[in-house]
């Protein structure tokens, strides 16, 4: 997990799709996150990609870093935990000008299970990651 971890940190964007009742929605994002062992991502309480991912937890994520792509896909968990919203807050301070924390936040942060990562080039074969 780390060595996808590191790929998307390093790639700073990512495309993230999701399912809004069988039609795909794609968009950028660039928070992500390891806390407990976890890979974690962040977006906003209330928006529709938080509901989609309620709704459908299984996810693909895609990004590319030099001649290399990353496609991530697997299901999230929302995880409600205080804890666990601070610890992505302290990785990304500026989002502390949007985001709150706790109960009556407005964060929402989800984890990564059952996933599998693939990173490709044309120079080499795939490289598959499960977690």
């Amino acid at each position: 997990m780390n060595r996808v971890y590191e790929f998307l940190k390093e790639a700073q964007t990512y495309y993230l799709a999701t399912d809004d009742h069988g039609q795909p929605r794609v968009r950028p994002f660039g928070t992500i996150h390891v806390f407990e062992g976890k890979l974690y991502l962040q977006t906003g309480k209330g928006k529709q990609v938080e509901r989609q991912m309620l709704e459908n937890p299984k996810v693909e994520i895609c990004a590319m870093k030099g001649g290399e792509w990353l496609r991530l896909a697997g299901s999230v968990e929302l995880d409600q935990r205080t804890e666990a919203q601070e610890s992505m807050l302290d990785a990304y301070p500026s989002l502390r000008e949007m985001y709150t924390t706790g109960p009556e936040g407005n964060t929402s942060v989800f984890y990564f299970k059952d996933a599998t990562a693939t990173i490709s080039a044309f120079t080499h074969e795939p490289e598959v990651i499960t977690f």
